[in-house]
């Protein structure tokens, strides 16, 4: 059914009787009659009621609005969309556009206009040996298409010491450029998690491709593989995110996981199978000059988290590490917020510090900023996550030279890598864990940490990790969905961590992001797929249930907000843990939603049996009302 109406006068009086609190945005949270006659253009009125139709109506009246028209056609369908099938769609149709990124003088604006550079000047760092990118973005600054810009030269050896001198010029790091006709130059495309996170992540783009390959973005899944094997070729790894702070550290290895997924969706031919070799001689490069370095390779033969540099991470938000710095502040004679400035700007060392901020930058390596399980011991520890992640490095590039290459791979150096070569590394790997990580009685792998050698019996959703990598026997399996599994259960699907290990949170011990209750969506998807490896459907299913009627619930609630995190224990985004919750902060109408949870919701759907989804649809009831009849 279709109506004609005139958007502002619909709009105004719809704002004005149900946004009570003036946010708008159409939630449980305002005292409006939660019923609201349309009026046509000809008169006619047509009546709306419940939150979660109330906001579609607010929504389709904005994006009619932007149009320009003074009046729209608004359809029945769309308003009373049932909420899983308009999140999915809205994923598909809008939040993925929304979230699309492209480093060149088009679509620079968008990212040095955020709230990341503040009122410095608009800089952009180009690698020392990407001439191309550089005379580009040179030109760019001259026709002053991004005002103000500044374009620097990255030298050779990039240091810690190097990347302080420049924590007070911060900027954007150049990606993959490719010639889409003669001359003419674009960026390479990528999708960004959203909101204040305004830049290519390193892990959340694994999980970001397994969303876009379920909604047909091949192009996209590939070209953000396409942009990390040019950040290794001219960073030296997997960034953190492509700003020139992150220039040190990288993320959580997903390379060739992301590689595999994507190669399983392209043409079989030559060109894939050619781009597939380029993407695992880079991978087989990270994997021995990062992952396998003197740093990150530990006496026991695991690997760690180590993020170089010195002092203060910029990055944080102001006042994150106000209660570590104000005794020193005082000693000092300075305000907190003064003394950390002075130690971002390097005018200030303080010896004293210098562990806990080596544990603080291998705490954001991890991905897992922040929780107890890390806190100032994260650069002492073999993780159960990180290990997890290089054992499927080396089994994926076991089976990839087997499989597709024949046995006999050939680097760019001349050498040559083999199949048994991998395998080898992966077993002795495993026998490490299952040695030093893994706990029989406990029934779960907990990271070790090699200075106090012993495991530290923390209790994290990481346990799960061997599950998604194949690496657990099938006797371990089973004591994990037995034995751990329980632990970790919320009603709106898996905790990071489990209470007892967490402790008590109280004003010297505040709440950390990835710790109970909270749940994030990369740790769904990997205990889902890490289940279904072992045959466990009937448990994956249950869980990405209670996952995804949890995010509906919310985002009927709350006018289809799908944010970055949620508290799965009572199933909500009001998540206030550090720096709150991206991605609930909009007008009208959300474009971007978050990006790993919106990966998270299709991945999920998908995962869901016909009965299970039917009966999640069935959430909300709902009715379209002219006068007193119902049509």
């Amino acid at each position: 059914m279709e109506i004609k109406v005139n958007i502002s006068q619909n709009m105004e009086r719809l704002l004005a009787q149900e946004d009570t609190d003036n946010d708008r945005q159409i939630t449980v949270l305002d005292h409006g009659e939660k019923r609201f006659k349309v009026e046509t253009v000809s008169g006619e009125k047509f009546e709306v009621h419940g939150t979660y139709y109330l906001s579609n109506l607010l929504q389709e009246l904005a994006l009619a609005q932007e149009s320009g028209a003074e009046t729209a056609t608004l359809n029945s369908d769309k308003i009373f969309e049932n909420p899983v099938e308009r999140i999915s769609r809205m994923i598909r149709e809008v939040f993925w556009e929304g979230l699309t990124r492209r480093i060149d003088a088009e679509g620079l604006a968008r990212l040095v206009s955020d709230s990341k550079t503040g009122t410095d000047t608009p800089r952009i760092y180009v690698p020392h040996d990407d001439q191309r990118a550089l005379q580009y973005f040179r030109e760019a600054a001259q026709k002053g298409i991004v005002p103000g810009l500044e374009v620097v030269k990255l030298p050779e050896n990039i240091t810690p010491q190097y990347v302080r001198s420049i924590n007070l010029k911060p900027g954007i790091l150049t990606l993959a450029l490719t010639e889409t006709a003669p001359g003419k130059l674009e960026g390479v495309p990528f999708v960004v998690p959203g909101g204040r996170f305004n830049e290519m992540y390193g892990w959340d783009s694994y999980f970001e491709a397994l969303g876009l390959l379920i909604d047909g973005r091949v192009d996209l899944a590939k070209a953000m593989v396409d942009n990390f094997v040019y950040e290794i070729r001219h960073y030296g790894q997997i960034l953190n995110a492509n700003r020139s702070y992150f220039l040190t550290r990288s993320q959580p290895p997903f390379l060739t996981s992301m590689a595999l997924a994507v190669y399983a969706h392209l043409p079989e031919n030559a060109e894939s199978r050619d781009w597939l070799a380029e993407v695992f001689r880079i991978a087989i490069r990270e994997y021995h000059t990062v992952w396998m370095n003197r740093e990150r390779l530990t006496e026991t033969g695991l690997s760690r988290y180590y993020g170089y540099g010195l002092g203060i991470t910029p990055e944080t938000e102001p006042g994150h590490y106000d209660a570590v710095l104000a005794p020193y502040a005082k000693r000092a004679g300075m305000d907190v917020r003064e003394y950390a400035q002075a130690m971002i700007a390097g005018e200030i060392e303080e010896p004293e510090l210098a562990e806990y901020f080596l544990h603080d930058r291998a705490v954001r390596e991890s991905g897992h900023d922040t929780s107890y399980r890390l806190e100032n011991r994260a650069a002492h520890l073999n993780t159960v996550d990180l290990n997890s992640l290089l054992y499927k490095y080396e089994i994926d590039i076991a089976e990839t030279l087997e499989k597709r290459f024949g046995n006999a791979f050939p680097m760019e150096d001349g050498s040559v890598e083999r199949g048994d070569m991998w395998r080898q590394r992966a077993q002795k790997r495993r026998e490490l864990m299952n040695r030093l990580l893994w706990n029989e009685a406990e029934g779960m792998f907990f990271d070790y940490d090699f200075v106090e050698k012993q495991p530290t019996g923390y209790q994290s959703a990481t346990t799960f990790y061997p599950l998604w990598a194949t690496l657990a026997s099938r006797e371990q399996a089973e004591r994990l969905v037995k034995k751990a599994l329980p632990l970790f259960e919320a009603p709106g699907g898996i905790v990071a961590s489990t209470l007892t290990s967490r402790g008590e949170i109280t004003p010297q011990r505040p709440a950390k992001q990835w710790d109970y209750p909270n749940g994030w969506a990369p740790h769904q998807m990997l205990l889902w797929q890490g289940l279904l490896n072992y045959g466990y459907r009937a448990e994956a299913q249950r869980l990405a249930y209670r996952w995804l009627d949890m995010i509906t619930r919310n985002a009927a609630d709350y006018n289809g907000t799908i944010p970055e995190k949620y508290d799965v224990v009572n199933r909500t985004h009001n998540v206030f843990a550090e720096y709150g919750n991206v991605g609930t902060e909009f007008d009208y109408i959300t474009r971007e939603g978050f990006g790993w949870m919106n990966a998270s919701y299709q991945v999920g759907v998908q995962l869901l049996g016909s009965k299970l989804l039917q009966s999640l649809k069935q959430l909300i009831p709902g009715e379209w009302i002219f006068g007193a009849a119902k049509l």
